[in-house]
């Protein structure tokens, strides 16, 4: 049987659709699902701290697009590492990058259940969890192209609700309720710039849609022109959208955020809707925001299935996590296995997984970002030509910069869980002991298959998309 009778992820996605998925993926209002946490961490300046983490993300986002122009196809950070540093490492980035995939949707899922379960509080929390489970599985399997006319639709919505708080809160602010400067939530504050960098290292889930795209490379039209374009506008669209809300929100409501309680920490979102808009106006949000979790948990699930698609296809997880639908040319075994897992989601506080999926996505972007210099600036072989001064800025200084500030983030988390995340690592490790037979065997690598580039087409094609978002 020839290899065009196979199945394949389809190209359906151009530079509109895989920036809306990005920004889908990031969803704006997801500012409110750690919004008490980080407020509390940082003494009320979130702004602050999202300024920090938008400009690691934009060094990082470059990073991702210079790595996707050169490996065009799916698996992201797992797929970078691996190609510049060899197997091993490949795979310990590709399976420290499953913390954060695997616990988005089972975030988005537990919200879910949470917020319907407070319009209708007959119905147990876990039958809306459940079935906005099945339904993010059955969009994941019917296709891509499915998915991103949903993301319209989803984004939408959130935009009205972001444009309608953002003029409730400034409103508010103007008409004498707060007494805070409009520049007060953007300095560091009584904590310093240590709180601020906690609280921006608990805020790289809300980034993590840059990522999600690059793992669309195989159902991109042209994926080494729109995703690296689509990974930076992502980012800057979604980073500003965070900026802005949270400062809305800072001037809208500032308590006394130490003095709080785990529960009223949880609800201070729904606590500032209903301070600027009433009961109408946080019912709204409510609503919006179970479908924003529910395109958050869609785009999430179809991420995270492309990546266990990828190791399957490589023989570092199970092979029938490479098996397509034969019809809708999507990872079946891979989706379902994600909605299964996703059902820990009824065991599990929303503050862990927050910060496990931190420490995921922190430890992927640091790879990423060296992965960056040693493709470009250290390739095997060697180089042939000498560097120039752009190539040292694009390829070295800038990935330097974004390891740097990555790494800095990383060690400002919580102790607990590097605990977690180091148990995570060390049952990477056995896998590969297990797969190469105790370390006798090479760990496997990405196979190109017959419709991928070759490497020589690949680094060609390096050469002519250099580092450059505007291109």
């Amino acid at each position: 049987m020839s290899d065009s009778s196979q199945p394949h992820l389809k190209r359906a996605l151009g530079l509109t659709g895989l920036t809306l998925f990005g920004v889908t993926y990031m969803t704006v209002i997801t500012v409110f699902t750690t919004y008490g946490i980080v407020n509390q961490v940082t003494d009320g300046h979130l702004p602050a701290a999202y300024v920090v983490a938008v400009v690691t993300m934009l060094f990082t986002a470059a990073s991702y697009g210079a790595m996707v122009r050169r490996y065009p196809v799916a698996g992201s950070a797992y797929t970078y590492t691996q190609q510049s540093f060899g197997g091993a490492a490949g795979f310990l980035t590709g399976w420290v990058m499953l913390l954060d995939y695997l616990f988005i949707p089972m975030i988005n899922f537990m919200l879910i259940g949470i917020y319907m379960n407070t319009q209708f509080p007959a119905i147990p929390a876990w039958i809306f969890t459940l079935a906005a489970l099945l339904i993010v599985l059955v969009f994941n399997v019917l296709g891509i192209t499915l998915v991103n006319k949903a993301n319209f639709v989803i984004i939408a919505l959130s935009v009205v609700l972001v444009a309608l708080f953002m003029v409730l809160a400034f409103k508010h602010a103007l008409g004498g309720n707060t007494e805070i400067s409009l520049i007060e939530p953007f300095t560091f504050g009584e904590g310093g710039i240590g709180a601020v960098a906690s609280g921006a290292a608990i805020l790289a889930l809300s980034f993590l849609g840059f990522d999600a795209v690059s793992t669309l490379s195989e159902e991109a039209k042209r994926p080494r022109k729109d995703i690296p374009r689509a990974i930076v506008l992502a980012t800057m669209v979604g980073g500003l959208f965070f900026i802005l809300v949270s400062w809305a929100g800072a001037m809208a409501y500032q308590p006394d955020w130490p003095s709080l309680t785990p529960g009223e920490v949880d609800a201070a979102g729904v606590t500032v809707m209903n301070n600027i808009g009433g009961e109408a106006f946080t019912a709204f949000f409510v609503a919006v925001y179970v479908v924003g979790a529910f395109g958050s948990g869609m785009t999430g699930q179809v991420s995270v299935s492309r990546i266990l698609y990828a190791m399957g296809r490589d023989g570092m997880l199970p092979k029938p996590l490479s098996r397509l639908h034969r019809r809708f040319g999507t990872p079946i075994v891979a989706a379902v296995t994600v909605s299964v897992f996703a059902l820990s989601s009824l065991f599990l506080s929303l503050d862990t997984v927050a910060f496990m999926i931190s420490f995921g996505a922190l430890a992927a972007f640091a790879m990423v970002n060296l992965s960056v210099i040693r493709t470009y600036l250290f390739p095997k072989g060697g180089r042939k030509l000498p560097l120039t001064a752009r190539e040292i800025l694009t390829h070295g200084v800038a990935p330097l910069i974004g390891f740097g500030l990555t790494i800095w983030l990383w060690t400002s988390l919580e102790p607990g869980t590097w605990l977690v995340g180091g148990i995570w690592l060390v049952i990477g490790v056995i896998i590969i002991a297990i797969v190469t037979g105790g370390f006798k065997r090479p760990v496997p690598k990405m196979d190109f298959s017959e419709n991928d580039p070759t490497t020589e087409q690949i680094d060609q094609l390096g050469e002519e998309y250099p580092l450059d978002p505007r291109r």
